[in-house]
């Protein structure tokens, strides 16, 4: 019995030790992470008329003599430009230190590339000035990150009778209902200031408190020299920004569809319902984007106009041409038509100085793979497996008429398997390294969990079944090894037990020989 007991529970270490183990990432190290020097850098670089004559004077930016319309206007692209800047697939080289730019009146400008955050320009873009309305781009963005564009809006006796008489409003009622996405179009297209407290107390309950988010807003995106008070721009002498900070917040704005779409948008209705007593048609201030406008800039997509008696004029613009998109910061300017002026010109020059390639749209991933010396031809099949894929039409900024035949791009095997990466491909100059664009897979496909399992990739249901359960030459020496050791403590086992019976039963035979003996001797005394 005890025999039996013995061979059944080795047969279970024998079973237990041959099933499948499910290790993933098992068959290598990570690898480590590195950033080269130029991506660091890159990322470094990318962190880094009046509206009212008393406090916005809106008679200077109405649209009374142009005909209205309902329709506002969509971009008409808008996600080539925005997933350019969300996706990061950008870079600049050689745009530092551009020569012969523009002499403006303005006291502080920026002029920035939107997809890279390179900067073109600056003049005192760190001093700290007034915003006035511009600043609404930060309460926009924030309402766009907090809100969806359905949401109910109402607009509280506070938010309507609470801003400075005669100041910029668009006419919204106390008690009106409005969805986000039209309390939006008030905001930016005719500076209403009721729409920005709307918003605020909305999202915050109250100025005081949005203007604490808004200040933490500013500092994730790395502003330095901003500090805001209300969710409008009406005066305060601790209100104020800086022309870098605010293209910083603007080119965030520009990530999403909803904010181009709005800020290109022509004109505007609210429409009369239950709570809202009139129809209001909503004309956008920015004249530099009006076609019947002598401000008008042919390029200029999108724009947001600011005027206090102590900020002067303001200006925020975007503009695309050619396959560049840049935006432009003016702040206290003097006079309406000087902050267009400026802008323009900025625009102008900008344009003429750089120019946007895609140094990668010819890069052939498959023979590069199969050049790599580090990767061995087992390795090597399986990635290829993997359908990697890199951003084709990654964009390079670089001063006009530069050369592109004397950019190189080489892979670099480089593999992190958390990351879904198989390295990188290195673009650079000559000597000068200029970025790093990565290699991925998709980390969810049949064929990278096959390879993050076990090392060979397969998209092949019927050959390569679940990875856990996958059977390969390395698993099947594996599952020999475990057995031969069974089977080793098998024969150990046994051979202890057959000596421990073999003693037990030489001892019983020796005490039987001595109770037989003393039974002897006793029968003879007797």
């Amino acid at each position: 019995m005890k025999r039996i007991l013995a061979f059944f529970f080795t047969l279970v270490m024998i079973c237990s030790s041959c099933l499948p183990v499910h290790a993933e990432y098992s068959f290598q190290q990570d690898a480590p992470a590195e950033t080269s020097s130029a991506t660091a850098a890159a990322d470094e670089q990318n962190t880094s008329a009046a509206e009212n004559t008393s406090t916005e004077d809106t008679s200077a930016e109405d649209g009374s003599t142009e005909d209205a319309s309902t329709e506002d206007i969509s971009p008409e692209d808008p996600s080539t430009y925005s997933a350019r800047i969300a996706s990061g697939a950008a870079a600049s080289y050689g745009v530092d230190g551009l020569k012969n730019a523009p002499d403006i009146t303005a006291e502080s400008a920026l002029l920035m590339d939107t997809a890279t955050g390179a900067v073109l320009y600056g003049k005192d873009a760190e001093s700290k000035q007034y915003p006035a309305s511009i600043t609404k781009v930060m309460t926009a963005l924030l309402a766009i990150e907090k809100c969806k564009m359905d949401d109910i809006v109402t607009f509280s006796s506070q938010a309507v009778n609470g801003i400075e008489a005669g100041s910029s409003s668009a006419g919204i009622n106390v008690g009106a209902k409005l969805t986000v996405e039209d309390t939006l179009y008030a905001l930016m297209l005719v500076s209403a200031n009721e729409a920005g407290a709307a918003l605020a107390e909305h999202i915050s309950g109250s100025d005081q408190e949005f203007a604490k988010l808004m200040n933490s807003r500013a500092k994730e995106l790395g502003c330095t020299g901003t500090h805001f008070t209300n969710p409008h721009g009406l005066p305060d002498e601790e209100h104020y920004t800086t022309a870098h900070d605010m293209g910083l917040i603007l080119r965030q704005a520009m990530r999403y569809d909803a904010f181009r779409k709005i800020a290109e948008a022509d004109s505007y209705t609210l429409k009369k319902s239950d709570t809202l007593k009139n129809n209001l048609e909503l004309w956008n201030h920015a004249k530099i984007l009006r076609e019947n406008s002598d401000y008008y800039y042919e390029p200029a997509k999108g724009a947001k106009t600011g005027y206090t008696q102590v900020a002067h004029n303001t200006l925020v613009t975007y503009a695309q041409k050619d396959n560049v998109e840049l935006l432009c910061v003016v702040l206290k300017d003097y006079g309406a038509d000087s902050s267009y002026h400026d802008t323009a010109d900025l625009f102008d020059w900008g344009f003429k100085q750089v120019e946007g390639i895609s140094p990668l749209s010819g890069f052939n991933l498959n023979n590069a793979l199969s050049k790599t010396k580090a990767i061995p031809d087992a390795k090597l099949v399986s990635l290829k497996k993997l359908n990697c894929t890199f951003p084709e039409d990654f964009y390079l900024l670089v001063p006009k008429g530069f050369d592109a035949s004397a950019l190189q791009s080489a892979f670099v095997y480089e593999e992190d398997i958390h990351t879904g990466s198989i390295g990188h491909i290195a673009i650079s100059s000559g000597d000068v390294s200029i970025t790093s664009v990565p290699v991925t897979y998709d980390k969810t496909s049949q064929a990278a969990k096959s390879y993050l399992s076990n090392g060979e990739a397969s998209d092949d249901l019927e050959t390569a079944p679940p990875d856990k359960n996958q059977f390969t030459p390395r698993k099947l020496l594996g599952y020999l090894l475990r057995v031969a050791i069974a089977f080793l403590l098998i024969f150990i086992i046994m051979n202890f037990i057959g000596r421990w019976q073999a003693e037990k039963r030489r001892q019983q035979r020796i005490k039987e020989r001595k109770m037989k003996h003393a039974s002897s001797e006793t029968r003879n005394i007797n």
